[in-house]
């Protein structure tokens, strides 16, 4: 790290004189390619809102390993995203309701039920910060987990992504060509579940789904081909989290929300060249 650490040091940003910058310079770098990955793919599905329910299922992933006793709720959170984005996608399958009613259900669910135990003898406030997260309180051990998210996402995406796509494109047509829909599907949600609860603590979970969606709904505004999908949502969020970060250091304001202003600026420009 002394290495890396020495060659942000020669980058022209003054806030890089700190190592808990350069965490969350780094942390960025490599969040804006994972994130680019699954939003772009939630866009096509039609799925805004399902990083959104969530983030707010974080709540009862926090209040279980509460509950429990446990220090880190981390584990809590993975697996209660895990488990409530399965449900989302069984009970999605079953075509009962349209995709945003039912997610929006599962989110008032799970952000209700976390709320209630946390709550208890007025103890919701020491949970707060998850609402908004810390980008600065990045360590090195959450950089190589990130890493680790990234590469396996890069993994999974060049095993499943053409089937992932088809199904996005054609549920039924995916089906007629073997493809194993319900499998799919899960795997995708897995992911975003596990991305979303390891970047909730820095993000916040009133950030995050405008973090995962708006750099992809930007590049679908100028985008013509799948590739260039993917790497205009790539450079796009680069380039929303590093302003964002500059931006925030220099406002002393939160880094996600004002990340998440630098994007939704860039979304409008991108909305403007469209319908021109």
């Amino acid at each position: 790290m002394e290495l890396i650490y020495s060659i942000l040091e020669k980058l022209p940003f003054s806030f890089l004189q700190y190592d808990f910058m350069k965490n969350a310079f780094l942390a960025v770098l490599f969040l804006a390619p994972l994130f680019a990955l699954l939003g772009t793919m939630a866009v096509n599905n039609n799925m805004a809102f399902f990083s959104d329910a969530l983030g707010h299922s974080a709540l009862t992933g926090i209040a279980i390993g509460t509950v429990l006793g446990l220090r880190e709720p981390l584990l809590c959170m993975i697996a209660f995203g895990v488990l409530l984005s399965m449900a989302i996608t069984k009970v999605k399958a079953a075509d009962i309701l349209s995709s945003d009613s039912i997610i929006s259900v599962f989110s008032s669910f799970a952000m209700a039920l976390g709320i209630v135990i946390l709550s208890q003898e007025g103890g919701f406030a020491k949970y707060s910060y998850y609402l908004i997260g810390d980008i600065l309180t990045i360590t090195q051990k959450d950089l190589i987990m990130i890493v680790v998210a990234l590469l396996v996402c890069y993994v999974v995406w060049i095993l499943i992504y053409n089937d992932l796509l088809l199904v996005s494109i054609n549920t039924s047509f995916a089906v007629s060509r073997g493809i194993n829909t319900a499998f799919t599907e899960n795997v995708f949600v897995i992911l975003v579940a596990v991305v979303v609860m390891l970047s909730i603590r820095w993000l916040g979970i009133l950030t995050i789904n405008s973090l995962l969606i708006l750099p992809a709904a930007a590049a679908r505004n100028i985008s013509s081909s799948v590739k260039r999908y993917h790497v205009t949502t790539t450079l796009i969020g680069w380039f929303s989290a590093i302003v964002g970060l500059v931006l925030s250091y220099e406002w002393g304001t939160s880094a996600g929300a004002t990340i998440v202003l630098v994007a939704s600026v860039v979304f409008f420009a991108t909305l403007f060249f469209r319908e021109k």
